[in-house]
């Protein structure tokens, strides 16, 4: 009887019986995964189907029949086709009775398959591959290779969960999570190397992945086909095979598991289990590693959202980003004091695939210090690591003592980043990548508060060493041209980089030197980074991007770690190359014949501009001359030679933008900044105006013509393509931020709020209710919804209103202005950018760069006297006094060589009667401008004091355009 046994057992073992495959064939074409709901598994059916599965899985209970004679090589060579023909079937869990579900998921059957795939994978995934390749697969292996199929069985088959519970959930009973965990990954590397090379396909019409042979789709399973129709696609329903990943408890055992690891000794782990040889310890590299294969797989078969839902759970798990940058800040910044000082992770690591690493785990760890690193990791609920009270900031100075010193830009550059992606291990870079992926997530819904006063979850220094280590990752990873080097990586932490960036620009937390450390030392000079921009911009326009030089990507990427000045003058730099170009294509770009003659009323400057202007589109980077008629219906005198453009320019947008106009509004903050009304979409050309105003901005801006305007933040960041999240409120409506805020955090029940999730408006007079989503007018806030709530009425609006605005202005702007000019900007130096610099300006610029006419010299004594009388102003009567000549109140970015036209101080001469010079009695006159040309018209004043009071009584009282 024994004899009969082990020869049967044998026989089941090897491949000569075909039974894998058989059992195979039969639970696809017999018991198919999404049986239609009529069919009803008969008694008979269900016979065989137990009695194939006792057969497949008896090979795996030969320790039981005390059979001496059938060896370990028995066994594995029955779990390498139970991976290759069993693990591959799709969905097997439910092509599986429930009642014989067990049998697959018992300890003694999954991990020996799991131990042998770890050990035999190459020759399992070639045959998976054969198996992908033959007509016997009969599930659209190009759809999904059984690869795939298998890494969705394996989690299934070893976690046991509620479906309609995050929170609970096991892994099977005896399961070895170490060899669960490597299992996973081995598979998921192969299934993303299948992802690179084949990718997936899709299918133009539904947005499907399908095959390369369309006929697999009609050979395909007509029950998958009808499961896929059923759930939308193919890809969302394998997504959701994936369920226990994305449940929190999944990983807080896996956690559980590693610090259990951790505490082990270390004699006993090989001889207890075999399967140590081949996985080591657990360790949170092991656990990133998981997690981040998963994230990429995810995005690779859902691009628009299919690792939201692990993202939520990663980024809200207590302490597990904590966790991952104290590891990571020990490999980049080595310091003693920071937990992961192993040299090897110091060194940048070990390199070679996870497979070879987990070969390797025996002769080291991550972390030496490990043990220590995860006593409390379970019991953070702050998020906040044991070492915060190091990072705490004196009261003083919230930002800490080194934000301000420029000696420190050495330590921002973190030196084992200085290659990129490519100084780094495979090991680092899966931390990594994981971390910037889930910290990125977190930053979305963080607010100020959270990030600024309660600090989590990193301490404000903490921040700044994230926002150095990203920013030198990127910047060197497209300097040196491998910004495509390791994707998934440098994807995450340019998304994660950004939103660290603009989170200072609008709240700063670090130093200016942090972000320019990377390029301190070797950025190139300004017109050979512009000429690089422009090379880049056009090849992506041409679709091939892999061309891209390296500078015009790091500028496209991180514009940042260029000084604003330098952008400034690299914008400059764009405009002078655009009109060199246009030259050369012929076009007008001086007066002349062919220059645009356009005439305009003054009391209807923007209808006139408007009809004479819009049509234009681009072709407003030409000369434009510009006739006045009066008020009173006659032509105005005087040439225009840039002038009157200018001045044409400033008086069409401060009637356009002033909020009686109708068009713009002017937001609730102290600033007062611009904003378009949403009532301008209901005016009978509301739109079109916009957008218009849209090509008026962009000719201010190419022709270096300074506005004194700015626009809202959350306005501009539309134009520049950004999106803006909850905290940006406070500059647009901070009541509104301060309400929310307060729903955000209230302790009680929200309900007694009496919310639901509409919002309410007044457009023309009238009171309009909108939905947030759909039913919302029935849809109460909750403790549960509320952060959905605050987030939908942020999103509203800061985006859905104003996005309709946005855009036209935006088509009017990028008329003449490049797209990819605008990207090298934050949205508060576009308005710099716009509208000059800092309010007051340097007088020693201002007169180096003055031209004087009508008999006075830089010698004359009323010239003199007027310099040194500005000098003594206080900076808000020099900005008067600029606003006076110029009709913008700063000086242009680049300094007063910039402006246009120059600023002049014309000599007024005045007749004053003999008397009274001899009784000492000085001009009367006032000093009077023509904006339009920057002159400043000053009689001969022979006193400081006259002059002081004429000046400060002219420009006090406005007093404006006077022709000589």
């Amino acid at each position: 009887m024994c004899i009969a046994v082990k020869n049967l057992i044998e026989f089941i073992a090897t491949g000569k019986s075909g039974l894998y495959s058989s059992v195979r064939r039969y639970i696809m074409n017999s018991n198919g995964p999404l049986r239609r709901k009529s069919d009803v598994l008969t008694d008979d059916h269900f016979l065989i189907t137990a009695s194939a599965i006792t057969l497949a899985l008896r090979p795996f209970h030969v320790a039981d029949l005390n059979i001496n004679d059938v060896g370990l090589s028995d066994v594995k060579d029955a779990a390498e086709q139970y991976c290759t023909f069993l693990l591959t079937v799709p969905w097997l869990s439910q092509c599986v009775p429930a009642v014989l579900l067990p049998a697959f998921k018992h300890a003694s059957v999954l991990s020996p398959c799991l131990l042998t795939l770890l050990i035999s994978k190459e020759r399992i995934f070639v045959e998976m591959s054969k198996l992908d390749q033959s007509k016997f697969c009969s599930s659209c292996p190009n759809l999904i290779p059984s690869s795939g199929w298998a890494l969705a069985n394996i989690i299934n088959l070893a976690t046991e969960y509620d479906n309609g519970s995050g929170d609970s959930g096991r892994f099977v009973q005896g399961l070895d999570c170490r060899v669960y965990v490597h299992s996973v990954i081995t598979i998921s590397e192969n299934l993303l190397c299948w992802l690179e090379n084949c990718g997936c396909p899709r299918n133009e019409e539904n947005d499907e992945y399908i095959g390369n042979d369309e006929s697999s789709i009609e050979t395909a399973d007509p029950d998958i086909l009808e499961k896929t129709a059923s759930l939308g696609s193919l890809k969302v329903s394998y997504i959701e095979a994936f369920k226990p990943v994305y449940q929190q408890w999944h990983l807080m055992k896996l956690l559980a598991m590693a610090k259990k690891d951790f505490s082990m000794p270390e004699a006993d782990t090989s001889a207890a289990n075999p399967s140590f040889e081949y996985c080591g310890k657990l360790e949170l590299i092991d656990i990133a590693f998981f997690y981040s294969c998963m994230l990429r797989i995810f995005s690779s078969f859902n691009p628009m959202g299919g690792s939201m839902p692990t993202l939520n759970m990663l980024s809200f798990t207590p302490g597990f980003l904590v966790e991952l940058w104290r590891v990571l800040e020990g490999s980049f910044l080595c310091q003693e004091d920071h937990v992961g000082n192993d040299d090897k992770l110091c060194k940048n690591g070990i390199s070679g695939s996870h497979n070879d690493i987990v070969m390797e785990k025996k002769q080291g760890r991550v972390a030496k210090d490990a043990g220590n690193k995860w006593t409390s990791v379970l019991q953070k609920i702050t998020g906040k690591s044991c070492n915060d009270v190091d990072y705490v900031q004196s009261t003083n100075s919230p930002l800490g003592p080194s934000l301000d010193d420029g000696d420190a830009c050495d330590s921002w550059d973190v030196e084992p980043l200085r290659r990129g992606s490519q100084g780094i291990s495979k090991e680092i870079s899966c931390l990594l990548h994981l971390f910037c992926a889930t910290y990125a997530h977190l930053l979305l819904v963080l607010d100020d508060i959270e990030f600024y006063e309660k600090q989590v979850p990193f301490m404000l220094e903490q921040q700044r060493r994230i926002a150095s280590v990203l920013n030198t990752l990127v910047y060197n990873g497209f300097s040196h041209n491998n910004g495509h080097h390791n994707k998934p990586l440098m994807d995450a932490a340019v998304r994660c980089l950004h939103l660290l960036y603009e989170r200072d620009c609008r709240h700063r937390f670090s130093p200016p030197s942090l972000w320019i450390a990377p390029a301190r030392k070797g950025r190139p000079p300004i017109a050979a980074a512009a000429r690089a921009h422009e090379a880049v911009t056009a090849n992506l326009r041409s679709a091939d991007a892999l061309t891209s030089p390296s500078m015009g990507s790091v500028i496209t990427t991180t514009p940042h770690v260029f000084p604003f000045e330098e952008r400034v003058q690299m914008f400059r730099e764009f405009i002078k190359l655009d009109k060199v170009s246009r030259r050369m294509a012929g076009e007008v770009a001086g007066p002349g014949p062919g220059s645009i003659e356009i005439v305009v009323r003054r009391d209807h400057i923007v209808e006139d501009g408007f009809k004479q202007l819009n049509f234009l589109g681009s072709r407003l980077k030409s000369w434009i001359n510009v006739s006045f008629v009066s008020e009173c219906g006659l032509p105005e005198a005087g040439l225009d030679y840039g002038g009157l453009s200018k001045e044409f320019l400033t008086d069409i947008s401060r009637t356009a933008f002033d909020p009686g106009y109708g068009l713009f509004s002017q937001t609730s903050t102290s600033e007062r900044c611009l904003i378009p009304n949403t009532a301008a979409r209901l005016v009978e050309n509301g739109m079109q105006m916009i957008e218009f105003l849209g090509r008026v901005v962009g000719k201010a801006l190419y022709e270096g013509i300074l506005l004194d305007y700015s626009f809202s933040l959350v306005f501009v960041q539309k134009l520049l393509g950004r999106y803006s999240f909850l905290d940006e409120l406070s500059t647009l409506d901070p009541e509104l931020y301060r309400n929310l805020m307060y729903v955000k955090h209230y302790e009680g029940d929200v309900r007694e709020l009496s919310l639901d999730f509409t919002v309410t408006e007044e457009l023309l007079g009238q009171r309009v209710v909108t939905e947030l989503k759909s039913g919302g007018k029935n849809m109460a806030v909750t403790n549960e919804n509320k952060l959905q709530y605050v987030h939908a009425i942020a999103d509203y609006k800061l985006n859905r209103q104003i996005l309709p605005l946005a855009n036209a202005f935006y088509r009017g702007l990028i008329d003449l202005i490049s797209p990819s000019w605008l990207s090298l900007f934050n949205a508060s130096e576009f308005n710099q950018l716009l509208s000059g610099g800092k309010h007051d300006f340097d007088v020693d610029d201002l007169r180096s760069n003055t031209r004087y006419t009508g008999g006075y010299s830089e010698g004359s004594r009323t010239i003199k006297l007027f310099w040194e009388v500005i000098t003594g102003f206080e900076p808000k009567e020099r900005c008067m006094l600029l606003k006076f000549v110029t009709s913008c109140s700063r000086a242009p970015l680049l300094g007063f060589k910039h402006l246009q036209p120059t600023f002049t101080i014309h000599k007024v001469a005045c007749d004053v009667p003999l008397w009274a010079m001899i009784g000492g009695q000085d001009v009367d006159r006032l000093p009077s401008a023509s904006t339009c040309y920057n002159t400043l018209k000053l009689p001969t004043y022979k006193r400081p004091s006259t002059l002081r009071n004429k000046l400060l009584y002219a420009i006090s009282s406005n007093a404006g355009f006077e022709l000589s």
